[in-house]
């Protein structure tokens, strides 16, 4: 007998047919573990937000009637925080404009954004309703009537800091109101709460109409103008009031992250797991209002980043509270900056108001959401 050359052949205990011996299979590749995938997928939109938010503030920064360059935009920057690094304006003008108009817009452009975005996922995780947005519960609409009403008394050269502080108190004093209504036997229910927001909606809209209706053709432009939004009014001494009531507000966001993650699993389990309810809901409500107010103060009434932009993040992350509020509010100033970017660039000499950008971009883009949503969902059940 002879054994063929390079093989030899062993039978199997079990009878199978032989096997070779120098034709041993690799075993598979280990999988990688669903937590480390999702570790990853949350860095990159982190890094992808932050990357977008770097260039959307350059671009912004460079855009206007004194030509400047991104590049020299960056140089600026690093000048002044001490840094011998790129160029510097070639406009003789060009510092002046950068520090002084340009800067503020993108700053209060990031913060604004910010808030509402915020002020949106943490409505949406409260009421566990992905219509909630901070215009629910009478923010805004309360905002416009107490700048309108400004306006109409003081008259339509009224100071831009007046109007701002009678809108903040306005949005404020409206969301403690709904809220308060909407309490019964020590409780607040969801539905009542947005029923409640609807009805001092309305409300608000009619005082809205009488203000316009009575004031005279200056003040009625100059509400009008406020109602669709714009970042024309930004200076640094806005971005100085806005900045710590945002930073505040998302901070106290992320503080009550988890016990919303909690909250998600249902009223009464959370209940179980040592969550407070109606505290963690007048409490998110506060947050809210002051975001949502700090937010449309100096800039009029902005709609749907706060509806969109938290539907977004979480087809990106997933609805987890802890990742979700954070990355919701840095991509809520991607959003509105790009959106300021449009607003200075589709129309040659020209600042389209910012709230009817958003509006005439977020509604087809909810309605294309709200589309997907029900496809994967099969129904709407």
């Amino acid at each position: 007998m002879s054994d063929r050359a390079g093989t030899s052949s062993v039978s199997s205990a079990n009878g199978a047919g032989p096997v070779r011996e120098n034709s041993i299979e690799s075993p598979p590749p280990e999988p990688v573990p669903a937590r480390t995938r999702s570790v990853s997928r949350i860095t990159v939109a982190f890094a992808v937000a932050i990357a977008a938010l770097v260039v959307l503030a350059l671009a912004s920064a460079a855009i206007g009637q004194v030509p400047t360059s991104p590049a020299e935009v960056a140089g600026s920057v690093f000048h002044r925080i001490g840094l011998d690094w790129g160029p510097l304006p070639a406009h003789p003008a060009g510092e002046v404009t950068l520090w002084e108009v340009r800067f503020p817009r993108v700053v209060l452009a990031m913060l604004v954004g910010a808030a509402l975005a915020t002020a949106g996922a943490l409505l949406q995780g409260v009421f566990a309703n992905p219509l909630a947005e901070p215009g629910v519960i009478g923010v805004s609409a309360g905002a416009a009537v107490g700048a309108g009403t400004v306006i109409v008394v003081g008259g339509a050269f009224v100071a831009a800091w007046s109007v701002a502080a009678a809108a903040f108190v306005a949005g404020l004093f409206t969301t403690l109101l709904v809220y308060l209504l909407a309490r019964s036997n020590g409780r607040t229910e969801v539905v009542t709460l947005v029923l409640t927001g609807v009805a001092i909606n309305a409300f608000a809209g009619g005082l809205i109409a009488f203000l316009l209706f009575v004031a005279s053709p200056a003040a009625r432009d100059q509400i009008v103008f406020w109602q669709l939004g714009s970042l024309n009014g930004a200076s640094w001494e806005s971005v100085a009031v806005v900045a710590p009531l945002a930073a505040l507000g998302v901070l106290a966001a992320i503080a009550v992250a988890p016990r919303l993650d909690l909250l998600a699993l249902g009223e009464s389990a959370a209940r179980h797991l040592g969550v407070d309810v109606e505290r963690l809901r007048r409490n998110v409500i506060v947050i809210v209002a002051v975001l949502a107010t700090a937010g449309v103060a100096f800039t009029g009434i902005i709609l749907f980043v706060g509806l969109i932009v938290p539907h977004l993040v979480r087809m990106l992350v997933g609805p987890g509270h802890r990742v979700l509020i954070p990355l919701s509010a840095i991509v809520g100033a991607v959003v509105l900056l790009a959106a300021d970017v449009a607003a200075r660039s589709l129309v040659d000499n020209a600042d389209l108001p910012l709230g009817m950008l958003t509006s005439l971009i977020g509604g087809p883009f909810f309605f294309w959401l709200l589309r997907r949503t029900r496809a994967r969902a099969g129904g709407w059940g």
